[in-house]
């Protein structure tokens, strides 16, 4: 393949698209940024509800670009495709202000939410898929500069990422749950402003080099051969494969018993990629470079697998196991976030102009390779923080460098990984299903973000939550002893004054809790049950952990029958996780249970919460994970043998590209 270069820099439509991409980010980011936040401060979910509708919000996300792909390159071209997403994403953001505008009537603002999210899961499958295609078109067949004008681009997803935490989130998450409706409204104003961008000048700078309009036909009327303009899946090929689609789906949620998410997501990974290489008219070298595609993007799940962590249990090792003092400031754990955008916009144009300049000279690495770069820097950055946290001792924290070092490595990984998988698809992909495979492309990142999820769960926990529930939900049987070693009753007990802790002040009480359903004799009346709780006020655990001193809380609240039950940074740790509100420590000291006033549609409640004081260590595929640093280490082999079989295929992958780099 001949390559063709330019002196001029880059087409403006580049730009032009730069920004589009960048205020509809901003409008994604910044919803996403207060979107979990919004569920538990202002419709009060709990956190594991919150989680599992953000999980699936984000693999659905990265899911309906296979319909758009599919919808632009028959039908509407990408420019319809991009204009319908863009209008469906910005109703779909006024939804979700109308649902924190309304966020006190707890059933009309879920109903709000949940229309505002499916447009926006629609909205961003028409519009994601489409403008990433547009940008290869603005230049010639074997232009060198395709990579770096990708990775332009992908800065201005970056730009995006960076700016909307800082104004959605400063707008919206203030503590006062009223203020939620400015951050999503801010985000609906930001996906305005990238239509308005796009809509205006998009006939005077979405051109190709020779001038014509981009992505105004579906490239299926834009071929040059009889043949290729031709090419159709036959009614039997879409019967066959609508049948392993249903099959599949119910092998993979009832056999594997997935959730309904994650197996329409595998789903999708089997047959869309085997519905496209069905088609006849594909042609030995097209059927040749998207299994390039394929392969690659199989390589690109792990990538983002082990990257995606940051949002989840690095964000944990943030909060739980970082210094984050800073002169006399303590940096949020969620600031960490900002590093990698800001690290994408530093270096973006640096590594534009790397790979151009390696481009003149006939030495830039082809695209396997680069993407085998970037897993190999994935691994180094885990690596890192490997190292720090290799035998730490407990309660001892690393330094903020140690993060701050992991997300730069891991940035440049990034860099060497996605803007050129987007510039690759475009590359290999034929016109007639350009935007299709790059749904197909953005498919591994959801299931990959599903995944990390998954993997995240695996975060070693000193301590574990197992159940949460309301007054509603359950009863509570307690025992206890007195100074005499003498059983006191239930009601004795909810009835004793001060007087009765001061007395047994020598000796700590041990409280047994249980669901009523393990003693459904001894269940306590709802007014008993209030008395119950009200007792925990004076329990004299809260005043032990109110010190500052490690040992005191050692003498007073860790020791049962002169035995240690527990050790005292794992009870401190979940006690502070919980707000130390009314707490009890189950018989065996294996058990914390925690009782809290919370508000639940404007009425106060009381909840319960069960944390395993001891939980199990899981096992991944035979390998126990023990600390942090097993759990790391794992990231670090799958990213790193990744990066080796990939680099040993790359000549092989690079053969199957025919002359495409």
């Amino acid at each position: 393949m001949e390559k063709t270069n330019s002196t001029t820099g880059h087409p403006k439509g580049l730009y032009l698209l730069f920004a589009t991409e960048m205020w509809e980010r901003f409008s994604y980011y910044g919803m996403r940024a207060i979107f979990t936040l919004y569920m538990i401060k202002a419709l009060v979910m709990d956190k594991a509800l919150s989680s599992a509708l953000y999980g699936d919000y984000t693999g659905l996300v990265y899911l309906t670009p296979l319909i758009g792909g599919f919808v632009a390159d028959r039908y509407w071209g990408n420019r319809k495709s991009i204009i319908f997403g863009g209008i469906l994403m910005a109703i779909g953001q006024f939804f979700m202000f109308m649902s924190a505008l309304n966020y006190s009537n707890a059933g009309f603002a879920t109903s709000m939410m949940f229309i505002g999210l499916a447009f926006l899961i629609v909205g961003n499958g028409f519009f994601k898929p489409n403008i990433s295609t547009m940008v290869g078109s603005l230049y010639k067949e074997g232009d060198t500069r395709v990579d770096s004008a990708f990775t332009i681009f992908y800065m201005g997803i970056n730009a995006g990422a960076l700016l909307a935490p800082l104004v959605c989130g400063g707008l919206g998450d203030t503590g006062n749950a009223a203020d939620f409706k400015w951050g999503f409204l801010s985000a609906c104003i930001g996906m305005v402003i990238s239509l308005y961008l796009f809509i205006t000048l998009k006939n005077k700078y979405i051109i190709t080099p020779d001038g014509k309009a981009i992505g105004e036909s579906p490239k299926k009327v834009e071929q040059t051969t009889d043949s290729e303009a031709s090419s159709s899946f036959k009614q039997s090929t879409i019967m066959l494969w609508s049948v392993v689609f249903v099959v599949l789906f119910f092998l993979f949620k009832g056999y594997f018993n997935f959730d309904y998410v994650f197996s329409l997501i595998c789903d999708c990974c089997i047959v869309f990629p085997g519905l496209i290489l069905s088609d006849s008219s594909l042609t030995k070298v097209e059927r040749s470079r998207i299994w390039v595609i394929y392969i690659i993007a199989f390589f690109v799940i792990f990538f983002w697998m082990a990257f995606e962590q940051a949002g989840a249990s690095l964000t944990f090792f943030a909060e739980e196991q970082t210094d984050r003092t800073l002169f006399s400031w303590t940096v949020p754990a969620s600031y960490f976030q900002t590093i990698n955008p800001v690290a994408i916009v530093v270096l973006a144009p640096l590594f534009a102009l790397m790979w151009t300049k390696l481009g003149k000279k006939n030495r830039e690495p082809a695209s396997p390779l680069k993407q085998a770069i970037g897993l190999f820097l994935l691994s180094v950055g885990y690596i890192v923080i490997c190292l720090a946290v290799k035998n730490l001792a407990p309660g001892v924290r690393v330094s903020m460098f140690v993060l701050f070092s992991l997300y730069f490595i891991h940035t440049m990984g990034e860099l060497c990984l996605s803007p050129i998988g987007l510039s690759m698809v475009v590359k290999l992909a034929p016109a007639r299903y350009a935007s299709l495979l790059m749904g197909v492309w953005f498919l591994s990142t959801a299931f990959a973000n599903k995944l990390a999820g998954d993997l995240s769960a695996f975060y070693p926990e000193n301590v574990h939550k197992e159940l949460k529930a309301d007054a509603n939900d359950f009863r509570f049987y307690a025992s206890t002893t007195d100074s005499s070693g003498k059983a006191v009753e239930i009601e004795k007990l909810i009835h004793a004054d001060s007087n009765y802790i001061k007395q047994g002040a020598g000796k700590l009480p041990v409280w047994k809790v249980e669901l009523a359903s393990d003693h459904a004799e001894k269940k306590p009346e709802l007014a008993g049950f209030a008395k119950f709780a009200s007792n925990f006020k004076s329990d004299p655990l809260i005043s032990a952990l109110s010190g500052s001193k490690p040992d005191s809380v050692m003498k007073i609240s860790l020791v049962t029958n002169n035995t240690p039950v527990v050790d005292s940074f794992l009870l401190k740790q979940a006690l502070l996780e919980t707000k130390r509100s009314y707490t009890a420590i189950s018989e065996d000291g294996k058990f914390l249970f925690v009782l809290k006033e919370e508000e639940r549609k404007n009425k106060p409640i009381i909840a319960m919460e069960k944390w395993n004081l001891n939980p199990e260590k899981p096992t991944v595929a035979g390998f126990k994970i023990e600390g942090l640093y097993e759990f790391f280490m794992l990231f670090v082999g799958i990213s790193g043998v990744s990066s080796i079989l990939l680099f040993f295929m790359s000549k092989t992958l690079l053969k199957m590209m025919h002359g495409l780099r």
